[in-house]
């Protein structure tokens, strides 16, 4: 398995969110990885009853079976809220145009193309999302232990290296070292 990268820059993500506005289904699975930090598989898990009309997403994370409660913020309400509406509330919330939940694979293609058509390079996959979060939220607040406990890391380190904030440490030290 190849590991991932977070997308960096604000700008890249908005020429993202540009190209994605077309298709509601694939804005709002974009701007949920994002803004939540949840892996795909437990954002393709949500049944519309599990959003709509609700502060709060509520799961048990498949690939640590912990329960996790994660505010739903003011971007992602109306985006929620527009996309739910005429929707029934045990379908998936993400589903193909023959009514299947969307797939893993079908998420990775909906995020690769529209990074690839964004001009992001790097290694984009659908596990890109989450470190996106991970990514912006420690630049936002510098606070590791949050994000540690919110991506249930055993380490701070773990955490930085996850979210590629050693990396961006190690080039930077480079780029200022000069003899």
């Amino acid at each position: 398995m190849t590991t991932v990268e977070p997308i960096r820059n604000l700008s890249d993500l908005k020429k993202v969110e540009f190209l994605l506005e077309k298709n509601k289904r694939n804005l709002l699975l974009f701007t949920l990885g994002i803004n939540s930090g949840l892996r795909i598989s437990d954002i393709l898990a949500l049944n519309v009853q599990d959003v709509k009309d609700k502060k709060f997403i509520q799961i048990t994370e498949k690939k640590t079976g912990k329960f996790k409660k994660i505010p739903i913020n003011s971007k992602l309400r109306p985006m929620i809220f527009e996309f739910t509406k005429n929707k029934s509330p045990n379908s998936p919330l993400f589903e193909t145009v023959f009514k299947n939940r969307l797939d893993r694979f079908a998420a990775y293609e909906i995020i690769k193309t529209a990074c690839k058509k964004a001009g992001i390079e790097g290694k984009i996959g659908t596990h890109t999302l989450r470190k996106t979060f991970g990514y912006h939220h420690y630049k936002k607040f510098k606070d590791v232990a949050i994000l540690q406990k919110i991506f249930n890391h055993s380490s701070p380190s773990i955490t930085l290296r996850y979210i590629g904030i050693e990396q961006d440490e190690i080039f930077e030290s480079y780029e200022n070292f000069i003899l």
